[in-house]
């Protein structure tokens, strides 16, 4: 067994600083729980050795979780490769091991950021720590410097496990537990005295619990940490209202029998836990009233305290311990409250000796009710000890409303004692303790949770939108537009993937034996058989109707024949008769594999050829193409070549084998595709390669694939000219496209004015600004993948995209910004230029000093948009000879006037280069700034 060096602060000896942690074994086979992960057994232990500052038996836990190199070193790759989801276990870990260095520090007298929590100046001021050099003994293991204090690698590594955790909780989709995470976050802030920070991560993470959460372990324990911050925090009716939330949800979650983890000893416990931390805030609550003088306002917060005490006493088993002592010390503080002074006293001196050497925050709090009874009952020098001890332990162990409350009555006390030698330093630290800053919290948590609530509305709508776009609802595979637009990404980045066209035998036959509802029932089983059959890299899409394709990255066409045959197999096997099938249902598949000079059309042409070749030989069957520089005999029968406009009559049904049953049966099968074809790069007559020789190019471009008709072929189509550069629109043509605003227009108004747009200028999009999601999703399902749609800036643009020309930077200030700087770069998007994003640059993040990456270069315009930050495009103005097209929005404090405030200050900068647009209109500026990049180009 290794020994483990013990750091307590004192004879500044620590364990490795480079040591973090790595990712956990998952304990369930989902890939993404783990004992970790809470409500897992060891997230609990680890939990509870942290509240009760048993910080050496926290750190063994954690050390059997396993080490990594250092946080500052991106972690090797898992199984799943560098594009696996971020693993919570990993989070769980990084987020631990931060809280478990901030008790250290905190123990040792510093903050996370290495700031002394005693006094910053004066006797006893203790120096800040070098978190420079911190680093620097992280970065590579160099060694740090012999003067050097090794806590400050302490705390560089606190904070690179907060970053790391923080990012990894930000990407999971599993918005429970990256509230828990935030809230787990906003504690450890707390503790190092990060009041702002704090404030933040709980904003956020209340943000994220919504309503609609089932009720679960998890989620009373998220509740229940978030309503301690709030406490903390000052915002004690907030605090009380996610209490209150967290109890219900206890009771709630008692009624399913799975939902309390073992850990917590049954339901029963749950809601004993809940109860008492709800009584706490309550007898808190009741404290605060009695102190402004109000004992008739605070009797009923003390005797609901009371009624929750008692029950949490009456659920919980013998067994519970601290549990116990924790809902005794409530019950006692009640009675206290209530003038029952006696009937509390023994309880609670109780409550002190059995905490003594336990948790350190129910140790605090016992003490201090102690202390408060027996002030309450005269007996003031054994109140002064209880109360000193209480404000000690407060102090030390980072818990601000003891600390507060101690602090209170010790002042009270003295006063009474008439000591006010004693009573004055006490009430100075008292005043001093932040309490000027609550009414400044509670006008910031409304604004900031404001904020965030609507921005993550937005995110979740974006969501949906994306899901609308491109999930098939009866199947929820990848729709068509999601495969043409994945399969033009493949073959954009050189890579050469196989496409596997599927197609179900006479699929009227199968809805003509049991309905469109038996005949939803097939696709759906014929989708999961194709999903089963195929590889996690894989993608299965629904194409239209009864077709799938399936997209092989970086596979051959006789490696994707092996795993389609395997599916063809599966689908034969499957007992239909338990869907009411009369005859087995069976499928035939083309497959093709791209080759160098391919695109989405020819190479599904290609494959969707080889499925003719399946059908006319008698279906239920696989065919590829031999190989993928094959070309197709064109010089065989006619019967041969497949119908390009699938309409031509192949073994008497159509091309979707929509014949009715008693068509004449099954013709011979024509001639497929050859076994053998020269290669075009080794044929010297061959001018092209892959499978673009099959087809000849159409003089008017299809808008999409709708109708997945294909031109006649052709030996071989004419060489593709070089690009011409842009050339200036001739006069009466608009030069940009057409602009159709959907405020005060219902959806079909705005589908009718986009037909009209695409009939008159098929050559350019038609853009719709600033349409509710259900307009972005009829847009999308009506002209498919002509589509490009921003849900960020509410826009989309219907139609061919110019080529980019130039290259415009939108800068953006605060989070309110973003929606108008998104359609400014939308605009300018689609106007033709290539677009760089920067967001949040404003505020104090620009006057600590512009950062290195926010000024973009080699840009031909530049866009600000700002509303709070309106001096932002004026400063920037000073600082590039790059032109400036300033927007000023309507976001900011409410004396903003609704955007006209920084449209003054815009207006009155004195910066050359700089012109205004008019309030929130992002669409103007982009195309502004569009156009004087793409003319700089076409000049230049």
């Amino acid at each position: 067994m290794t020994a483990r060096t013990r750091w307590d602060g004192s004879d500044g000896s620590a364990p490795d600083p480079r040591r973090a942690l790595r990712p956990v074994l998952d304990s369930i086979d989902n890939g993404r729980h783990s004992a970790l992960v809470p409500p897992g057994a060891l997230h609990h232990r680890v939990t509870a050795a942290l509240t009760n500052w048993q910080l050496d038996d926290a750190e063994e836990l954690l050390a059997d979780v396993g080490t990594d190199s250092s946080p500052y070193v991106a972690p090797a790759p898992r199984d799943g490769g560098a594009d696996r989801p971020a693993d919570l276990g990993r989070a769980w870990a990084d987020t631990l091991r931060a809280e478990l260095l901030v008790r250290r520090l905190r123990r040792a007298g510093f903050t996370l950021v290495g700031d002394p929590v005693g006094p910053a100046s004066g006797p006893g001021a203790a120096a800040g720590l070098d978190l420079h050099a911190g680093v620097a003994e992280l970065i590579d293991g160099a060694p740090a410097a012999e003067d050097g204090d090794p806590r400050a690698s302490h705390a560089a590594l606190a904070i690179a496990l907060v970053r790391s955790a923080k990012a990894a909780f930000d990407a999971t989709e599993d918005e429970l537990q990256r509230a828990a995470g935030l809230a787990r976050h906003a504690r450890i802030e707390l503790l190092s005295r990060r009041i702002d920070a704090a404030m933040d991560e709980a904003v956020e993470a209340a943000s994220l619990l919504d309503l609609a959460l089932p009720p679960s372990a998890l989620l009373v324990e998220t509740l229940t940490t978030l309503a301690g911050v709030l406490a903390d925090l000052e915002l004690m009716p907030l605090a009380l209202d996610y209490q209150r939330r967290a109890h219900e949800t206890a009771v709630a979650a008692a009624a399913v029998a799975d939902a309390p983890r073992p850990d917590d000893g049954g339901p029963h416990v749950l809601v004993a836990r809940a109860a008492s931390s709800l009584g706490e805030l309550c007898a808190e609550l009741g404290e605060a009233l009695l102190d402004d003088g109000d004992p008739d306002a605070a009797a009923p917060h003390f005797a609901e305290a009371r009624a929750l005490a008692e029950q949490a006493l009456t659920l919980l088993p013998p067994e519970s311990g601290e549990a116990v002592v924790a809902a005794q010390v409530v019950h006692g503080w009640a009675l206290v409250g209530l003038g029952e002074h006696a009937a509390a006293m023994d309880p609670l001196r109780a409550a002190v000796r059995t905490t003594a050497t336990g948790d350190r925050a129910l140790h605090a709090a016992a003490l201090l009710a102690l202390g408060r009874a027996l002030r309450r009952q005269g007996d003031g020098g054994d109140a002064d000890e209880q109360l000193a001890q209480a404000l000690a332990t407060a102090t030390e162990h980072g818990l601000p409303r003891v600390r507060r409350a101690a602090l209170r009555e010790l002042c009270t006390l003295h006063a009474e004692l008439d000591d006010a030698g004693r009573a004055l330093p006490y009430l100075q630290a008292y005043l001093a303790d932040e309490l000027d800053r609550v009414d400044e919290r509670r006008t910031r948590w409304v604004e900031l949770f404001g904020r965030r609530k609507s921005l993550l509305e937005t995110e979740r709508a974006a969501g949906q939108l994306r899901r609308q776009a491109y999930e098939d609802p009866l199947t929820h595979l990848p729709n068509r537009r999601y495969a043409e637009a994945t399969l033009d990404g493949l073959l954009s980045s050189g890579a050469a993937p196989a496409l596997a066209v599927v197609d179900v035998d006479r699929f009227k036959e199968v809805n003509d034996a049991v309905g469109h509802a038996g005949g939803d029932d097939v696709l759906r089983r014929v989708a999961e058989i194709l999903v089963a059959g195929c590889r996690d890299t894989d993608d299965v899409c629904r194409w239209a109707g009864d077709e799938f394709v399936v997209l092989l990255p970086d596979t051959t066409a006789e490696q994707a024949e092996l795993a389609l045959e395997r599916c063809r197999r599966a689908v034969a096997e499957t007992d239909w008769a338990a869907l009411g099938m009369p005859v087995p249902v069976t499928i035939s598949v083309g497959i093709a594999s791209a080759t160098r000079g391919d695109d989405r059309r020819t190479l599904f042409a290609a494959a969707d050829g080889v499925l003719y070749d399946a059908k006319r030989s008698g279906r239920d069957r696989v065919v590829r193409l031999s190989a993928v520089t094959q070309t197709r005999a064109v010089d065989g029968p006619p019967d041969a070549l497949p119908d390009p406009a699938g309409t031509a009559a192949t073994d008497g049904a159509s091309r979707g084998d929509t014949a009715p049953a008693g068509s004449p049966g099954p013709v011979a099968p024509a001639p497929g595709v050859p076994a053998v074809q020269p290669s075009p790069l080794t044929d010297p007559t061959a001018v092209s390669s892959g499978f673009a020789p099959l087809l000849v190019e159409p003089a008017d471009p299809p808008l999409g694939l709708g109708s997945l008709a294909e031109p006649a072929l052709a030996a071989v189509p004419p060489p593709l000219e070089p690009p011409v550069p842009p050339a200036a629109p001739a006069r009466g043509v608009p030069a940009e496209p057409d602009v159709i605003w959907a405020p005060g227009r219902s959806t079909e108004q705005v589908l009718a004015l986009v037909r009209e747009a695409r009939r008159q200028f098929p050559d350019r999009p038609a853009v719709v600004v600033r349409a509710p999601a259900e307009t972005l999703v009829a847009l999308a399902s009506e002209h498919d993948a002509y589509t490009t749609v921003d849900a960020a800036s509410m826009s989309a643009a219907v139609g061919p995209l110019p080529e980019p020309v130039g290259r415009i930077g939108v800068l953006c200030g605060v989070g309110g910004d973003l929606a108008v700087a998104a359609e400014a770069a939308f605009a300018a998007r689609v106007t033709g230029t290539a677009v760089l994003r920067v967001d949040d640059v404003g505020g104090s993040r620009f006057r600590a000093g512009l950062p290195g990456d926010a000024l973009p270069e080699d840009v031909d315009c530049l866009v600000v948009v700002a509303g709070l930050d309106a001096s932002l495009a004026g400063l920037l103005g000073v600082l590039t000879d790059v032109p400036i097209v300033a927007v000023p929005t309507s976001t900011g404090q409410p004396g903003s006037f609704g955007g006209f405030s920084a449209l003054l200050t815009m207006l009155n900068s004195a910066s050359p280069g700089v012109v205004v647009s008019n309030i929130d209109n992002g669409h103007a500026a982009g195309v502004f700034a569009a156009r004087i990049a793409r003319r700089s180009h076409r000049r230049g």
